[in-house]
């Protein structure tokens, strides 16, 4: 599992900065969208928690992502002081068109299995996830 982390989280080749920035604001969108899903408040802090980063790290990520417009900060209403990520119509867009490459990578991956063994290893991984979750809670 580790070999396949390492594998997947490699930055792209040494100039090819556009590839790896997109990268980073896919994350950080990402990270807000399911927030935003499960009835988290998105702020920077709990996007920090998400990705595992510091916290001014994600304050550039979310801060790079509102520029290029996948994402708007606005203050919470409960709390002025407290501002929260929302996704923009551009940044579902992007989420989609990036979740499809996704599928394509993991259809070329599982190429020759079985619909029920891919269908199998995702519910496998979505539970690690979920339990992943449950122990940080």
């Amino acid at each position: 599992m580790f070999a396949f982390v390492r594998y997947w989280s490699r930055r792209p080749p040494a100039g090819d900065d556009k590839v790896a920035e997109r990268g980073r604001l896919v994350l950080v969108t990402e990270a807000v969208d399911a927030l935003t899903e499960r009835g988290a408040a998105a702020t920077v802090n709990a996007v920090a928690r998400e990705i595992g980063i510091d916290q001014s790290g994600a304050s550039r990520l979310v801060k790079s992502a509102a520029e290029a417009g996948y994402l708007t900060m606005r203050s919470s209403d409960a709390d002025g002081r407290q501002r929260r990520a929302a996704l923009t119509p551009t940044g579902h867009t992007m989420l989609d068109q990036a979740r499809a490459w996704q599928e394509q990578v993991f259809d070329r991956l599982t190429e020759g299995w079985s619909e029920q063994r891919r269908r199998g290893f995702q519910r496998a991984m979505t539970e690690l996830i979920d339990r992943s979750r449950a122990l940080d809670a």
